[in-house]
């Protein structure tokens, strides 16, 4: 049986482990002290405001466009704004997802 047990002793794959550790918890203080910041809280505001009313309001605008080109027995402004506004939080969640990952790192 070759394994990696046996080419180090204990004391070495404990060092290492212990080194690893220390290495991650470093970085995740460091990435909390970055993100407990005013201005961090404010840009994620931003960003997450921006990336659902961005497509909310595409989707509006070509709605309302359908609606004078091609009007239908329902509205293409109400059905696309609801569709722009869902894909806009799919995207917002998608980012908080994103930076929550990141932050754990």
């Amino acid at each position: 049986m070759n394994n990696d047990s046996e080419k180090t002793g204990p004391g070495e794959a404990m060092d290492s482990l212990e080194q690893e550790v220390k290495r991650k918890a470093e970085r995740k203080i460091a990435s909390r002290a970055r993100h407990n910041s005013v201005w961090y809280g404010l840009g994620m505001m931003g960003l997450v405001g921006w990336s659902v009313v961005i497509p909310t309001l595409a989707a509006t605008a070509l709605g309302i466009w359908l609606d004078g080109r091609w009007p239908q027995h329902f509205s293409w402004t109400l059905t696309l704004l609801i569709a722009g506004l869902a894909l806009g939080c799919i995207n917002a969640w998608h980012w908080v997802q994103k930076e929550s990952e990141r932050g754990d790192d």
